[in-house]
């Protein structure tokens, strides 16, 4: 249990692959104009981190090191291309609005970076809660960084959720009267990443500050 507990600290804040390793960055800052664009690709990143890892540390045995990155390549790329043909044939509005990023998927430092790291060295379940994890941690800040900018972008939240769930569903709230267009260019992309890794690297500050406080007094 301590080390799910460990995994999961670890995947969503102390070693969140967007917020502290900072990787896959191009699709993050690419398609999160919106909270369903950073949720459908936060979805797709998730699953191919947890089947790759998985999938990785099962043949680790059999793949000989020289060619073991080709092969966790090709894993990946498998993956991905099924992911991409799920989108297309359920959910083929949110796929046209994500376009080449799914394909993209597979250039994902942070997944191949976790197949080597990590997947390669351990068992199969601990592999797959590492995928899960980071997974989820990546996904959460995708999530949160286009809730950010379409709430100040758009001055709504939750549009276009169709795409996702199809038919009529709710038109999104609207939160705002106009928004601030800067918020959903590309410049309003490195900028609210930037406000997210200040604003978690003042939090540990403030959190070994007060460490340290009570340390002192004891």
């Amino acid at each position: 249990m301590n080390t799910i507990t460990d995994s999961l600290r670890s995947g969503l804040w102390t070693d969140n692959p967007g917020l502290v390793q900072l990787l896959g960055l191009c699709p993050l800052l690419a398609v999160t104009s919106t909270f369903v664009n950073g949720l459908g690709l936060g979805i797709a990143t998730l699953a191919v981190l947890v089947f790759s890892n998985a999938l990785v540390s099962a043949t680790r045995r059999f793949i000989r090191s020289e060619i073991r990155i080709p092969m966790y390549v090709l894993i990946i790329s498998s993956l991905v291309t099924c992911i991409e043909l799920i989108f297309l044939a359920w959910f083929p509005a949110l796929g046209r609005s994500l376009g080449i990023f799914i394909p993209l998927i597979v250039t994902n430092c942070a997944i191949v970076a976790r197949a080597e790291v990590f997947a390669s060295r351990n068992t199969v379940f601990a592999s797959t809660v590492d995928g899960l994890t980071m997974g989820a941690g990546f996904a959460l800040l995708l999530c949160a960084i286009g809730a950010f900018r379409e709430i100040i972008g758009h001055g709504s939240i939750l549009a276009r959720l169709d795409m996702l769930f199809g038919g009529k569903v709710l038109p999104g709230l609207t939160l705002l009267d106009g928004g601030f267009l800067l918020a959903i260019l590309p410049p309003g992309a490195f900028i609210s990443l930037a406000l997210f890794v200040a604003g978690k690297n003042e939090l540990d500050r403030r959190r070994l500050q007060r460490i340290q406080d009570q340390r002192r007094a004891t």
